[in-house]
């Protein structure tokens, strides 16, 4: 099952607020129902928004007089992650073309999403295991697998990798508060994959490394500047500075689309603040106090001195 898909005219997605307890599919017929689900989180991950963008100035092509106008709603629902935009911008330069164009030129992004993330995979794969002798532990964060793109991972996909070549031990997952995507959704694929792992609570995550219980840790990435700052879900940084602590890998694994030459470093990036109400309760119940306030940074940023490797469908790079 894909994450997101084209349907003659519109798209398809799995709703990932619903994950793990049920897989439900919902139909985007509209700009609007897709620019909900992205805000909603419905559809997420970087690759996975970057295959939206694509589509939905498809979708806004067939469904509205002004796609151009339609295209700059979809690219400004969630400002951090570079790939909506960058999946918009591709398909609009077609637009000019005609309607068909457009189509056929956010159909042929969706598909290369799942191509590219499989030879990353590989990549990322084969440069752990340069590097770690025996068998893998590694730490993740956030979801970084399937559901973050079309079919195939990025992180995820890195251990799907070296899962199939009997190399990784033991993954140990952090829950990813306050919208638990770890726990919700990479423990499920992990559990699919057959991957022997274990949950952690967020600020556990740099002890399991202290600990020494993992090898490496592999994340994904929202948005990587040109001097190799990496933005990441909230959480990230502290992982890296564990792993340096540790004298362990850090690697980054993100398509080429993630890379954005245009922001010079992580200063630069505007990060997307969410609603208090996701940190202040939980379910629908309110947990603090009426009157405490919430701050609900969705992302950080990493420096580039502390990632070992950032690996791509192209090439490894190497910024510490």
């Amino acid at each position: 099952m894909r994450t997101i898909d084209w349907q003659s005219d519109h798209i398809v997605i799995v709703d990932q607020t619903r994950l793990p307890h049920e897989v439900v599919t919902r139909e985007l017929r509209t700009v609007p129902e897709l620019v909900t689900a992205i805000r909603t989180l419905a559809v997420r991950g970087a690759p996975a928004l970057g295959v939206a963008g694509a589509l939905g100035v498809a979708l806004a092509a067939l469904s509205t007089t002004d796609p151009v106008a339609a295209a700059a709603r979809i690219r400004a629902a969630r400002p951090t992650a570079v790939n909506l935009a960058w999946g918009v911008d591709r398909v609009l330069a077609k637009l000019a073309l005609g309607i068909p164009e457009a189509v056929v030129e956010a159909i042929t992004v969706l598909e290369d999403d799942v191509r590219l993330n499989r030879t990353l995979a590989e990549r990322g794969a084969d440069w752990l295991t340069a590097r770690v002798p025996g068998r893998i532990n590694a730490h993740t964060h956030c979801n970084a697998g399937a559901l973050a793109c079309v079919e195939w991972g990025t992180a995820l996909g890195v251990l799907r990798s070296l899962h199939a070549r009997d190399r990784l031990g033991h993954v140990y997952a952090d829950e990813t508060r306050p919208l638990l995507q770890g726990a919700r959704i990479t423990t499920w694929e992990l559990a699919e994959m057959g991957v022997e792992h274990t949950l952690v609570v967020d600020s556990a995550g740099p002890s399991v490394i202290a600990n020494g219980l993992v090898h490496a840790v592999v994340v994904g990435a929202d948005r990587i500047a040109a001097n190799g700052d990496v933005v990441n879900k909230i959480g990230t940084y502290p992982l890296a500075l564990a792993a340096a602590r540790a004298g362990i890998p850090f690697v980054v694994a993100a398509p080429e689309s993630t890379v954005d030459e245009a922001t010079p470093d992580g200063s630069a990036i505007t990060i997307e603040v969410r609603s208090e109400e996701e940190v202040t309760g939980f379910g629908g119940v309110r947990t603090a106090p009426e009157g405490t306030r919430a701050l609900n940074y969705a992302f950080d940023v990493t420096p580039a001195d502390l990632v070992t490797a950032i690996v791509t469908e192209d090439r490894v790079i190497e910024p510490a």
